[in-house]
């Protein structure tokens, strides 16, 4: 197998975990990193031996000629580098989410496919054994099935900084909510109908036309409903940061929020800690007639092992030229509702997909 040659856009935290993964594994070979910052692209580059830095994405992408970018920067930059990338001809790995439209994402996607270029966006949850597990089981509940998700974030400092930054572009319901809602949509394979929102402004820190807090409600074609709730800053609450429930008629899957840790801790967002599985099944006097189960999930990778996960897949899509077709179809379907959820808010209205 031929090295593919690899040019990292971005070097803050997924950028790092995702360049770790490349010079991890054999089949890629970074060509240079890409930042904003110096310190950042510098700091990376040494603890990985020293690599070609940039401050400017299109000239490292004309010095270094990549067969592959990976992209892990802001959100409104991700359409641009994702249209100059397919156009010089690259593969794509790309942080969620594709675009900040949904025209333009769907755009990106049939520009992928007309140039034969791979392209993966970076749905981490997908590749995580113990939420296929939950998916798995709670697809076994029943149907309607009631889905309850949040992942709400205490930051200050340098993390409440960068949450300011995102905010220039999309709300926490928005960038967070394409990874919850996509799981949703997992768990029942059923259509989204429609979608309303509720939010609020909590600080005088961001643009008056951006909120830092909101919930979505989704309801889908199979009777299924859920809700996914996401807040920011140095005013929020930790008492139910972590909440992923999922109820159907046989019963109810749970991640158990047991050491967690805190809110802005990157290995909180996707660690489980252990499976609940409860069962509804009751016997003729009307008591449960199954106990509870503790599912653990305790051998679950860390953050960097999820990367590399992800990365793994990158790879078997390009070298074994993987029918992507579901996967960008998903990641356009799981954006449409965000952005859904986004104009609810701003209009009080539901919206109807």
């Amino acid at each position: 197998m031929n090295t593919i040659r690899i040019l990292v856009v971005g070097c803050g935290n997924m950028g790092t975990s995702h360049a770790r993964a490349y010079h991890k594994l054999d089949g890629f070979e970074i060509v240079g990193l890409v930042s904003r910052k110096p310190e950042s692209r510098e700091r990376l580059s040494a603890e990985l031996g020293g690599l070609p830095t940039f401050g400017d994405f299109e000239e490292a992408l004309k010095k270094t000629t990549p067969q592959a970018v990976s992209i892990n920067t802001y959100p409104d930059t991700h359409a641009d580098y994702i249209r100059e990338s397919l156009n010089a001809n690259a593969h794509v790995f790309v942080e969620k989410p594709l675009a900040l439209t949904v025209p333009e994402a769907q755009e990106l996607v049939d520009l992928a496919m007309q140039k034969q270029r791979k392209m993966v966006v970076g749905y981490i949850l997908r590749v995580h054994p113990a939420w296929a597990r939950f998916v798995k089981i709670a697809q076994s509940l029943g149907k309607p099935l009631v889905m309850r998700m949040n992942l709400n974030q205490q930051s200050s400092g340098t993390h409440w900084h960068t949450h300011k930054q995102l905010m220039k572009s999309m709300s926490p319901i928005v960038d967070c909510g394409v990874h919850y809602v996509d799981i949703m949509c997992l768990m029942t394979k059923a259509k989204p109908i429609s979608v309303s929102a509720i939010g609020a402004r909590q600080t005088d820190e961001i643009d008056p036309a951006m909120y830092n807090y909101g919930q979505l409600q989704v309801r889908f074609d199979d009777g299924s409903v859920g809700w996914y709730e996401a807040g920011w800053g140095p005013m929020m609450s930790e008492t139910a940061f972590f909440v992923k429930d999922v109820i159907g008629p046989r019963g109810s899957v749970s991640i158990v929020d047991r050491d967690k840790g805190a809110s802005d801790d990157v290995d909180s967002h996707s660690k489980t800690g252990m499976l609940l599985l409860h069962h509804s099944q009751t016997n003729a006097k009307g008591e449960f007639a199954r106990e509870d189960e503790y599912i653990s999930t305790s051998d679950e990778p860390d953050h960097d092992g999820l990367c590399l996960l992800e990365q793994e897949l990158f790879l078997s899509a390009i070298t074994k030229n993987t029918d992507l077709s579901d996967h960008l179809r998903d990641a356009v379907n799981s954006l449409k509702i965000v952005l859904a959820a986004d104009e609810s808010f701003r209009t009080g209205k539901i919206v109807y997909l």
